[in-house]
């Protein structure tokens, strides 16, 4: 294979890695919906742990018949197991506690501190390099995200608690990726997915029943429509899609993403709801296109 032609698949490699991180990022923002519904019943725990719970059976179901390879020491499981717990348990358990009192502005603002921990993260724990181009880039997007949000009803009040409460939920999700970078070539996709989601279920039970009481769900369709949604798509569709990115690329450059996830909010406000874009939104979204665009090519 001649220079021109090996450049030309590593192009179109790489325009197809960002087709699935924008696919990824859509289906991660998909979900604000379902898990508004979900929370209305007031067990936001609860719903994690039955929407954990199914997502690993359904993996697990497609691992056997796969015969995709599972762990066989106690090492991989508890790697696997410290994977659920900050993947799932801590990241989107902490969120979803402190969602409860915190603006959905300044929760979009916090969660986007993901990709500058992580950058600061990533030299040492990682070795992916942070080069000017990338730290402008990421700073860049970040300040999109703030730009948009800020334009929101909600984002100038948080309680301390709640804002250390969705911080530490944050760095549970750096840390989480960071951990599978480093254990990622020990075990299979599939069998890992669903061992991990397997975990994080059964590790929130207690945490449900202490905060919660137990399990009160009135099954509406909507309800059972929501958790479906979210089982399928999410859990176990866009959490394999991501893992299997952060495989195939730098961690710093695909969590760069996540400063679109606001951005397709936006998208599907307009579309589905009629909400307006003002001016700012648009800025906002320009310094967003061009801040992951400096970090791709960083």
């Amino acid at each position: 294979m001649g220079t021109a032609t090996r450049a030309q698949a590593a192009g179109r490699a790489k325009r197809f890695g960002v087709v699935l991180a924008l696919l990824y990022v859509f289906l991660w923002a998909s979900a604000f919906v379902p898990s508004k519904i979900l929370s209305t019943e007031g067990q936001p725990l609860w719903m994690l742990v039955a929407r954990f719970l199914l997502a690993g059976g359904v993996l697990v179901v497609i691992a056997l018949a796969a015969h995709r390879p599972f762990p066989t020491q106690l090492r991989e499981w508890l790697e696997l197991l410290l994977l659920g717990l900050l993947t799932n348990a801590l990241y989107l358990g902490l969120a979803y506690i402190s969602l409860e009192h915190l603006s959905s502005g300044m929760g979009a603002i916090l969660s986007s501190t993901n990709p500058l921990i992580l950058a600061l993260l990533a030299p040492r724990l990682l070795g992916e390099p942070l080069s000017l181009r990338k730290g402008a880039g990421l700073l860049l997007g970040f300040g999109g995200v703030v730009a948009i949000m800020l334009e929101r009803a909600g984002t100038g009040t948080a309680r301390p608690l709640d804002v250390a409460t969705m911080t530490l939920g944050v760095i549970a999700g750096v840390l989480s990726t960071v951990l599978f970078k480093r254990i990622q070539h020990r075990h299979d996709l599939v069998a890992a997915m669903a061992t991990q989601l397997t975990c994080a279920g059964l590790v929130l039970i207690p945490a449900a029943f202490l905060l919660e009481g137990p399990l009160l769900i009135t099954p509406t369709p909507e309800l059972l429509a929501s958790l479906a949604y979210l089982v399928v798509i999410v859990s176990v569709a866009a959490s394999l899609l991501w893992f299997w990115l952060l495989t195939h690329g730098e961690a710093s450059r695909v969590s760069a993403f996540y400063f679109l996830t606001p951005a397709f909010g936006l998208a599907l406000g307009a579309l589905l709801l009629g909400e307006h874009l003002v001016v700012r939104d648009l800025f906002g979204l320009t310094a967003i296109a061009l801040g992951i665009s400096l970090v791709q090519r960083g």
